[in-house]
């Protein structure tokens, strides 16, 4: 345990900032550079130095701008920890819990952005294995960030993860088998779409006797009968990314995505008696009120995207899928 004050090389620790099964999470300042970081001690400081650089080394292959960021692992004081962007925010988990049901809008905007980190993980290889909202980060701006991989592993050799690992409320029915793939992460994005739609979990955390009644999808009941609001769309998506057999449910998560990005699009496109009755915009000058002539505005260039960079929408400047031409926080094109 840490305390206030406290300092490891060249960063000084100022606050806790939680605790999970794996390790525990301060507030530091980089007294270099002046700047805030977040440092993970895992718990178990005695296993073999390779395992210790596991989770480092993946953060370090899954670059994203939705994934929270790795600076360096470091060993001072013969204290092995790692040093990650400082996310300033809160989890999703405590925003659920304060507000319930959120917005249908802002449910979609945080399960894009989600689904946009798992998406670029999967691409590397890497499945993630306890998604929940307590492993998201929502900062100040509404930027979603996946953290905690710490249970996470490489599948590019393996067929499937065979360590029983999870949050049992979130893990999807092969995870109890010790057999993860990377739909499992599809699962425990579904039961996390839910919960941000209806306020509450599609079940309790199964015991052993429930197991066979969650194989047959009996524990679940579509989030519609918890929250009318929702539309049939969504509906739909929620269930089939938590369809209890593997072969039913989203194999990808950019399979999820685009079905996320063209429903919230029906979703949001206005009905008939809603659109503003205009004619089409003409082609040359515009006359504006004071009568004086404004030339069109010219349209925004488009973000490039060189060497598998990140892209940003241009206009509120969130983080895009590489294969989308609309912003789907913002509307706009690309």
């Amino acid at each position: 345990m840490l305390f206030k004050g406290q300092t490891l090389g060249k960063y000084r620790i100022l606050s806790l900032l939680g605790s999970g099964g794996f390790g525990t999470v301060y507030l530091a300042e980089d007294t270099w550079i002046d700047k805030r970081v977040a440092l993970k001690v895992p718990h178990r400081q005695n296993l073999d130095f390779g395992e210790l650089l596991r989770e480092p080394r993946l953060l370090a292959s899954v670059s994203h701008p939705n994934i929270v960021a790795i600076t360096t692992a470091e060993k001072q004081d013969n204290l092995f920890f790692i040093v990650m962007e400082y996310v300033q925010g809160e989890t999703l988990e405590s925003i659920v819990i304060r507000e319930g049901a959120l917005e249908l809008a802002r449910a979609l905007d945080y399960t894009v952005q989600v689904c946009n980190a798992i998406d670029h993980a999967h691409r590397q290889g890497v499945i993630h294995r306890d998604l929940r909202p307590a492993n998201v980060l929502v900062s100040e701006q509404g930027v979603c960030k996946v953290a905690d991989f710490g249970t996470s592993r490489f599948l590019e050799i393996a067929a499937h993860g065979t360590t029983v690992i999870g949050s049992p409320p979130y893990m999807a029915p092969e995870q109890f088998h010790g057999k993860a793939v990377f739909a499992s992460d599809i699962y425990s994005l579904g039961v996390t779409m839910y919960q941000m739609l209806t306020g509450a979990l599609p079940y309790e955390a199964p015991a052993p006797a429930d197991l066979d009644r969650l194989m047959r999808g009996e524990l679940t009941s579509p989030p519609r009968l918890r929250n009318p609001a929702i539309p049939k769309s969504i509906n739909d998506i929620v269930m089939r990314a938590m369809a209890p057999e593997v072969a039913d449910r989203y194999q990808r998560a950019s399979d999820l995505l685009e079905d996320l990005l063209a429903t919230r699009a029906e979703v949001r496109r206005p009905s008939m008696s809603e659109r503003p009755s205009a004619g089409p915009r003409p082609a040359g000058p515009v006359r504006v009120a004071d009568d004086r002539l404004q030339a069109p505005t010219p349209p925004r260039p488009r973000p490039r995207e060189a060497g598998g960079e990140a892209r940003f929408c241009w206009q509120c400047r969130k983080p895009l899928h590489s294969r989308t031409d609309r912003c789907p926080f913002c509307g706009e094109s690309q």
